[in-house]
């Protein structure tokens, strides 16, 4: 019944829809002339593009897209909690981008004009890789020591301590992991080593090649 109906009523409202389109454009299809107003506009998206929620705090619901614990979803979670993902902040302790990188990291990676920098996202994306490059290299053997156990109530996993690194330089992380969480730097807002390690835990970092001279060209 449905396909009669499509072939002797749509059909040929459509061909004749086509041809006043052709022969008067201007007369046919404004837009401030048409409504959505009660019409079903709700449909299922495919699981894969659907959108979850994660919870910052209990009060606070974040909306991402779906990346599992891969490399994208750990750099992309360490940027929104650095800055919410903006790539032209300057937060009150003069630390840039989306990442938050200090001018002196950013001189170890080969970046000397912060302006630039700042005004550059691709150039902002390189600099993670390349400083956490450079950590996992400094870090090797305390990712090899320490992944797997648990210290100050943490479980160690290489993501977590990459992340650590980016809060608080690889030699802080050293000494955490060294002093079994008895020195647990913390920066200017409180954020600690500890919290770091814990809250990028268990994300797939193998992406990820240790190089001790890692440097940003763009």
């Amino acid at each position: 019944m449905k396909n009669k109906i499509f072939s002797k009523v749509v059909v040929p409202f459509a061909i004749c829809l086509l041809i006043a389109i052709a022969l008067y454009p201007s007369a046919i299809l404004n837009p401030e002339d048409y409504s959505t107003d009660g019409i079903d506009l709700e449909f299922d998206a495919p699981k894969q593009y659907a959108m979850v929620t994660k919870k910052e705090k209990k009060e606070d619901k974040v909306f991402t897209p779906y990346l599992g614990k891969s490399f994208e979803a750990f750099k992309e979670a360490i940027a929104f909690k650095e800055s919410q993902g903006n790539y032209f902040t300057v937060n009150t302790y003069g630390y840039l981008g989306k990442y938050q990188f200090g001018k002196e990291t950013l001189k170890m990676i080969g970046i000397h004009n912060p302006t630039y920098f700042l005004n550059t996202p691709e150039l902002q994306e390189k600099a993670f890789i390349a400083n956490t490059k450079r950590n996992k290299w400094i870090l090797r053997k305390d990712i090899k020591r320490f992944v797997g156990k648990k210290i100050g109530g943490v479980e160690v996993t290489e993501s977590g301590i990459l992340a650590a690194a980016h809060l608080a330089g690889a030699g802080s992380v050293k000494k955490f992991l060294r002093s079994y969480g008895k020195t647990n730097f913390a920066d200017g807002y409180g954020s600690t080593v500890r919290y770091y390690m814990k809250r990028f835990a268990g994300y797939d970092t193998s992406f990820i090649k240790p190089d001790r001279r890692a440097k940003v060209t763009i």
